[in-house]
C-alpha cells in the first residue's frame, strides 16, 4: 500500500469532500476493471484484474487519510456510474477506450494529497489499457472500419443529393424516388467496394505468407552453406542476425525434425470480406435513410429540408464522436469535423441545384 502523507492541519469539510469523491471513484474505477475482467479470458483478464488491485491500494489510501470521517459508501461522479453499467453489460472495445479517456483525466498529479506512487500508476495504467483497446480495435477494425465509412458516407450522400434536387426546384416525390434510389444504389456499391477491397487485401497477405512446404526442406540443407538466411534478408532482417538465425534454425531442425517455429498469428486487422460488405451495406443504408425520413413522413419543400438537416447534423456529430472516442481523441472534435464536412458537402450540392434549377428554368 502507498504510503499516505501527512494530513493538512485543518482538514475543512471541503478536504473531506474532496476525499470521499477520490474514494468513491477509486472504488468505481477498480469496479469497472474487474466488470470487464468478467468478459475476458487468458491474459487480458489477468491484466485487468491487476489494474484492479492496483485502484483497490488507491482507495486504502484515502481511507487512511479518512479514517473515522470515511462514513457509508458515496456513489461516484455520473461518469463513472456510466462506464460501470456499461462494462457490466458490454465490456466492448467501446467501454476500454471511455476508460482510457477517463485514466487520461488523473488529478493526482496536482491532488497534493495523493502519493507520487499514485500518480505515477495511473499514467501507467493510462498506458496499459490504452494497449488493451488497440488489441480490441485490431480485432474489429475491418468490420468497424466499414460500418463508420458506410453510415458517414450515406449520410453525407444522400443528404447532399437530397439537397441538390432540392434546390433543383424538382417535386416531393420526385426527391423521395431519388433518395430511395440512392440509398439502395450506395449501399450496393459501398458493399461491392468493400467486399472487392477486403477480399484483395487478405489475398495480398497470403500471398506474402511463407510457404510452410519450404521448412520441410530445411534438415536437407547444408549446415555450413545454406540459403535460408536469404530468406530473413529478403524479409528486412540485417545480414549478421539472418545468419545466425539461419545457422540456429537448420541445427534444430537437423536435431530435432519435429521442431517448427510457429507462426507469428498476430490480429485479424482486416476482416472477412463478407462481414466488411454486409456491415457497409448496412450502416450505408442506415445513413442515406435519415435525410429522406422527412419527405417518407410527408413533410414538403423547406421544413423537409431543415428536418432533413438537424437529424444528419445530429447523426455526424454521434459518429464523429464514436470515433473520436475509439480512435483516444477527443469526441466533440471528431463529431464536429464531421459535421463540417458533411454540411459542406450538402450545401455545394444545394448550390449547384439552385443554380442548375435556375438555369433550366
Amino acid at each position: 500500500m502507498p504510503s499516505a502523507p501527512d494530513p493538512p492541519s485543518a482538514t475543512t469539510p471541503q478536504v473531506l469532500r474532496r476525499w470521499r469523491r477520490r474514494l468513491a471513484d477509486e472504488r468505481a474505477e477498480g469496479a469497472i476493471y474487474r466488470q470487464l475482467a468478467q468478459r475476458r479470458t487468458g491474459d487480458e483478464r489477468e491484466i485487468l484484474l491487476g489494474l484492479a488491485e492496483a485502484e483497490a491500494r488507491h482507495a486504502e489510501h484515502w481511507e487512511s487519510l479518512l479514517g473515522a470521517d470515511a462514513g457509508p459508501p458515496r456513489r461516484p461522479r455520473p461518469g463513472m456510474r456510466l462506464l460501470a453499467w456499461l462494462a457490466g453489460r458490454y465490456g466492448s472495445v467501446f467501454v476500454l477506450a471511455l476508460v482510457q479517456r477517463a485514466e487520461t483525466r488523473s488529478p493526482y498529479d496536482t491532488d497534493l494529497d495523493a502519493t507520487r506512487a499514485m500518480a505515477a500508476d495511473e499514467k501507467v495504467h493510462e498506458e496499459v489499457v490504452r494497449a488493451l483497446a488497440a488489441r480490441g480495435r485490431a480485432r474489429v477494425s475491418g468490420t468497424f472500419r466499414a460500418a463508420v465509412f458506410g453510415a458517414n458516407d450515406g449520410l453525407v450522400s444522400n443528404l447532399a443529393l437530397v439537397l441538390g434536387v432540392t434546390g433543383g426546384g424538382v417535386s416531393t416525390s420526385v426527391i423521395l424516388l431519388t433518395g430511395l434510389s440512392g440509398l439502395l444504389a450506395g449501399a450496393l456499391s459501398m458493399a461491392a467496394g468493400e467486399y472487392v477491397s477486403v477480399r484483395s487485401q487478405r489475398e495480398l497477405l497470403t500471398a506474402a505468407e511463407p510457404d510452410p512446404r519450404a521448412y520441410q526442406a530445411v534438415p536437407d540443407l547444408d549446415i555450413d552453406a545454406n540459403e535460408l538466411a536469404l530468406v530473413y534478408r529478403a524479409r528486412g532482417m540485417p545480414a549478421d542476425e539472418a545468419e545466425r538465425l539461419a545457422d540456429d534454425q537448420v541445427r534444430r531442425r537437423s536435431s530435432s525434425p519435429a521442431h517448427r517455429p510457429a507462426p507469428d498469428e498476430g490480429p485479424d486487422v482486416v476482416g472477412t470480406a463478407m462481414k466488411a460488405a454486409t456491415s457497409s451495406f448496412g450502416f450505408f443504408a442506415v445513413g442515406a435513410a435519415i435525410p429522406v425520413l422527412p419527405y417518407l413522413f410527408g413533410l414538403t419543400e423547406v421544413p423537409a429540408m431543415v428536418v432533413a438537416l438537424v437529424l444528419v447534423s445530429l447523426a455526424l456529430l454521434l459518429t464523429g464522436s464514436i470515433v473520436g472516442v475509439l480512435s483516444g481523441g477527443p469526441p466533440l472534435r471528431r463529431g464536429l469535423r464531421q459535421l463540417a464536412i458533411g454540411l459542406g458537402a450538402a450545401a455545394v450540392t444545394y448550390l449547384l441545384g439552385l443554380l442548375f434549377g435556375a438555369a433550366v428554368g
